[in-house]
């Protein structure tokens, strides 16, 4: 099956699809490699990893589709990205869905900031009109054509505007014909029931590493009725510390041989960006 026929299999089987967040393709080569069903393009860890900046709407459609196309090449597992505001206007909207198709991703989210947006976990979000965004997905829609690609309305309403405010959006962009929704900035548990309570439908919910929603597990979300969930900053905020400690291990005692940080040795990485292979191809048609 190609990886949108595989997504469309797993929420047709009612079991929840686990994303977790990959900031560039040598993470995403890792989340296929830990057996899991899709991976994330995470706008918050494409900003991180290209830029060293804050998820604050810096990022091009040009640079987050071409983040996509990289990505795409590194994993054969579905690819659920993150397309901001669709960069402009229904013209842009029509362009950041082609481009998407073309990268090879089988999902987007879509959300209803207005520019410059900002990580759906930061103060200060600022919402364009339901009225305006339900059309902008709906441009979306039709852009996608006859290509397979899940479109996934994002409402950022709840730190903004409460949960009631978002649950009035999630449902607008269900009628609006979205395949998904998601309610973004979900930071407490009684949130997360509250949205399942009132958002029929296949929806999706992100988890925040440091939030106390990593106490529900992905049976947990199932049994609440989402259909995917993402994590999107855990393999990012995991491969900072790792980082930052081993550095500092570096800094202070002169070698990498005293770190407290477990590091892979260097066949196991060649084994995880299939050196063999190329080293295949080149005895067998090298010069």
């Amino acid at each position: 099956m190609t990886p949108v026929q595989q997504l469309r299999q797993r929420l047709a089987e009612g079991r929840i699809v686990m994303a977790p967040g990959a900031p560039d393709a040598l993470t995403a080569r890792l989340v296929e490699r830990a057996g899991f069903p899709a991976v994330y393009m995470t706008g918050f860890g494409a900003t991180a990893s290209r830029l060293g900046m804050p998820d604050i709407g810096l990022l091009s459609q040009t640079e987050m589709t071409t983040h996509a196309r990289d990505m795409a090449r590194a994993t054969t597992l579905p690819i659920i990205a993150d397309a901001d505001t669709g960069y402009g206007g229904p013209s842009n909207i029509h362009r950041t869905v082609r481009e998407y198709v073309q990268a090879g991703v089988v999902a987007i989210h879509l959300e209803d900031q207005v520019a410059p947006k900002r990580c759906g976990q930061m103060a200060g979000i600022r919402l364009m009109d339901m009225a305006e965004s339900g059309l902008r997905l709906r441009c979306a829609l039709e852009a996608r054509g006859a290509d397979d690609l899940l479109v996934i309305g994002r409402t950022d309403a709840l730190p903004a505007q409460g949960v009631d405010e978002a649950v009035r959006r999630a449902r607008h962009y269900q009628d609006c014909g979205v395949d998904l929704v998601f309610v973004d900035g979900i930071k407490k548990i009684a949130e997360i029931e509250a949205v399942a309570r009132a958002v029929p439908g296949p929806k999706v919910v992100s988890i925040v590493d440091g939030n106390e929603t990593t106490r529900l597990t992905s049976a947990d979300l199932q049994q609440l009725g989402f259909s995917v969930v993402l994590y999107a900053v855990t393999t990012l905020f995991t491969a900072v510390h790792a980082v930052s400690q081993a550095l500092a291990d570096l800094h202070a005692h002169g070698t990498p041989g005293t770190s407290r940080v477990g590091q892979i040795d260097y066949a196991g990485f060649c084994a995880q960006v299939d050196l063999d292979f190329h080293k295949d191809l080149d005895d067998r048609y090298g010069t």
